[in-house]
């Protein structure tokens, strides 16, 4: 199976963000957009026979030397055949050669395999914050780079 990673477009990765299953709600594409305008980022896709598959976005969010991994996810007919983590590894190049000292991401409790594919995956937890319900503690992860 031939994966290609590409830099694309905003509206490419949300339409692939609206076929996962976890993000059941999406807000209007103006607040991505504003959330990135101005601000340097990168936003990958992942290809499969020229079908966008995956992707991933991230910006410099916190002014700190550190790149915040924020959105970002493989079709569930598509995953576990490595594509996320060619995803990760290309953002992990970019960032690298950008000269950002670390990759921040923060994710839901709930959401187990994206905590195991991070540790895997070299990251480490660094924070959690509390919410409602345990379920949707927010772990805030990191990895050096």
């Amino acid at each position: 199976m031939d994966i290609q990673i590409v830099e694309g477009t905003l509206r490419e990765s949300l339409n692939v963000l609206k076929k996962l299953p976890e993000f059941d709600r999406l807000f209007e594409d103006s607040y991505y957009a504003d959330r990135i305008k101005k601000r340097a980022h990168l936003i990958l896709l992942a290809k499969v026979n020229q079908e966008v598959v995956g992707c991933k976005l991230g910006y410099d969010k916190f002014n700190d030397g550190s790149f915040y991994s924020w959105l970002g996810g493989v079709k569930p007919e598509f995953r576990q055949i490595g594509i996320a983590r060619k995803l990760a590894v290309t953002q992990e190049k970019w960032a690298r050669e950008k000269g950002y000292e670390s990759i921040k991401f923060k994710t839901l409790n709930r959401h187990k395999s994206m905590i195991i594919f991070a540790i895997k995956n070299g990251f480490e937890m660094y924070n959690v914050k509390p919410k409602d319900e345990l379920e949707n503690y927010r772990i805030e992860m990191i990895k050096n780079l």
